[in-house]
């Protein structure tokens, strides 16, 4: 892609490597070995094998960066200056029932501020990109969040808490609420994802609780890119520790957290 700086560049040469692995294997779906790391939480050797290709590609164009990855965990320096949040593979479970709601999400912090974010979409072709102070960009096309400014109007985008289930009864009565007050909500099955329908206006809020920041990253500066607003679920700017996330319009999410401030 011309339009990439480098470290963009470099991000999306490790992820179409890595898609252009998954969809080889995915041609036999059954052959994959997979484990479970938790109840409702799995990890395959395609995720394996894909983080370890985005890492050496990373590693050998930027040696004293640190990584933080979904599978390995910290490599590296813990408060390096510069950090690679990495989600090799984004939606296992769709991606092994041959669902193509999947991707890699790719993100870079520099001294605790997202600078640079790449989800890349390996069915669909699909790259979204952003770089702080620049906007974001949808196979080189700017997008933006909706105009939308009734929450009766707006289709959500959501994920379950279904790993960690202790905010299930919560979660649950908020979207409940949600889908009395609004044009209906979606579970796709993939954050970065959601965050990037966000993003392109094709979802006018998201909401998740207990994700984790290679969940995030990369989406949620899309979005901030793509002149939406991301907080946690009080409004605040812990969403990337917590894991608890919103994110709509300014107009939007204001109505989306006096919502969900009535159960959290």
């Amino acid at each position: 892609m011309s339009t990439l700086n480098p470290a963009l560049n470099t991000a999306f040469k490790a992820a179409r490597r890595a898609g252009d692995m998954m969809m080889r294997a995915a041609q036999n779906l059954p052959a994959i070995k997979v484990d479970s790391k938790a109840f409702n939480d799995f990890v395959s050797d395609v995720d394996r094998q894909a983080e370890a290709i985005i890492v050496d590609i990373l590693q050998e164009a930027y040696p004293h960066h640190a990584i933080l990855t979904e599978e390995t965990g910290q490599i590296g320096k813990k408060n390096a200056d510069f950090t690679w949040i990495i989600d090799p593979l984004d939606g296992t479970s769709n991606y092994l029932h041959g669902h193509p709601q999947y991707a890699i999400s790719i993100a870079l912090m520099e001294k605790g501020v997202l600078k640079e974010a790449l989800v890349y979409a390996p069915e669909r072709n699909d790259l979204y990109t952003a770089s702080r102070g620049q906007g974001a960009l949808l196979n080189d096309r700017r997008i933006r969040v909706s105009n939308r400014i009734e929450l009766n109007q707006c289709l959500i985008g959501t994920g379950f808490p279904v790993v960690n289930q202790t905010m299930m009864d919560t979660y649950l009565a908020i979207l409940k609420d949600f889908l009395s007050k609004t044009a209906g909500a979606r579970r796709e099955g993939a954050a970065s994802l959601d965050l990037c329908a966000l993003a392109a206006g094709r979802f006018d809020g998201f909401f998740e609780f207990n994700l984790k920041p290679w969940d995030i990253a990369a989406g949620a500066l899309i979005v901030q890119e793509a002149g939406g607003i991301v907080t946690d679920m009080q409004g605040e700017q812990t969403w990337l520790d917590t894991g608890n996330i919103v994110a709509a319009n300014p107009k939007i999410l204001v109505q989306m957290l006096k919502t969900i401030k009535q159960y959290v």
